[in-house]
């Protein structure tokens, strides 16, 4: 039911949430601005596809939301899952993750641009949460470049690592990436506006690189995605390569609200067994493609 793809399907997502003290100082742009009504709800169908190097796992999952507000007097959106289907399957969800409820919100507010405690959800949930995670959080991102117009762009220069690593099975978990954001579609007569999020390699990127033999470019860029896994007693699995992210997103110009998303991540992978923790003394290289992509689709 679960496989080991790539850090997207885990927690890549962190690296879709900048520190905002590092944003441009231009203000958000009000074309993207959320409009908050207290109590309303909405729902989003999510669709998923992950391609690894020996097998694919779909599903299919409803997130039902609630806008509420904090103490602060500051509107978040609170997110309960259900209805899955794994692989076609009806898939029933423990009693501790159907009772999880994810905050996010589409203002700029940090507290709720963070990675849960996914420790409280079974693992096939964890694709879901960061999945829409990464949706919102590039929200913020493009907010941050005061797009006007058809074809505004801007860069947005990353390049943190983020980690997935456990300490335990995965011992080394990272990439590093920059955005590149542009206004694709601004549609006034249906009231919608589209925009195009691409998580590229940062330049350079800034992963740690363990053994000698992964600094060659797996594809037309340097390096920026790496992973060591624990897999037995003097055993590793390491792969090194290219991960990329386009996500194009589709809000309502009346509200604010996110309409459709599309996620699509390719990562170029050069993998190795190795029989030492040092990387030194490895097998032969496997080249393959990791390939996910991510639908989500809102209803009243």
């Amino acid at each position: 039911m679960s496989m080991r793809i790539s850090s997207a399907f885990v927690i890549l997502t962190l690296a879709a949430v900048p520190e905002l003290r590092q944003a441009p100082a231009s203000p958000p742009a009000d074309l993207f601005a959320r409009r908050y009504q207290d109590g309303e709800s909405l729902h989003y169908l999510m669709k998923t596809s992950n391609s690894g190097r020996t097998t694919t796992l779909s599903y299919t999952i409803t997130a039902d939301v609630t806008v509420k507000k904090d103490a602060d007097g500051r509107f978040f959106e609170e997110i309960a899952w259900r209805d899955m289907a794994v692989d076609g399957a009806p898939f029933v969800l423990p009693a501790s993750s159907q009772a999880f409820r994810q905050l996010l919100t589409l203002d700029p507010n940090p507290k709720y641009a963070q990675i849960p405690d996914l420790s409280k959800v079974h693992p096939i949930l964890i694709g879901p949460i960061t999945d829409l995670l990464t949706f919102y959080a590039d929200m913020l991102v493009a907010h941050r470049g005061n797009l006007a117009k058809t074809g505004d762009h801007f860069r947005f220069a990353h390049g943190t690592p983020a980690s997935w690593a456990d300490g335990q099975r995965i011992i080394l978990g990272e990439d590093s990436i920059d955005f590149d954001v542009t206004l694709t579609g601004l549609d006034r007569a249906a009231g919608t506006a589209t925009l195009l999020v691409r998580h590229v390699p940062s330049t350079p990127p800034q992963i740690k690189v363990p053994a000698e033999w992964m600094r060659a470019p797996v594809a037309d860029t340097p390096n920026n995605w790496v992973q060591v896994e624990h897999t037995a007693a003097n055993k590793f699995t390491a792969g090194i390569g290219q991960e990329t992210f386009d996500v194009t997103i589709t809000l309502s110009l009346a509200d604010g609200r996110v309409l459709a998303a599309t996620l699509e991540n390719p990562v170029q992978v050069l993998e190795r067994e190795c029989d030492d923790a040092a990387l030194a003394h490895c097998g032969t290289p496997a080249r393959y493609e990791i390939r996910r992509r991510v639908e989500i689709a809102a209803t009243r």
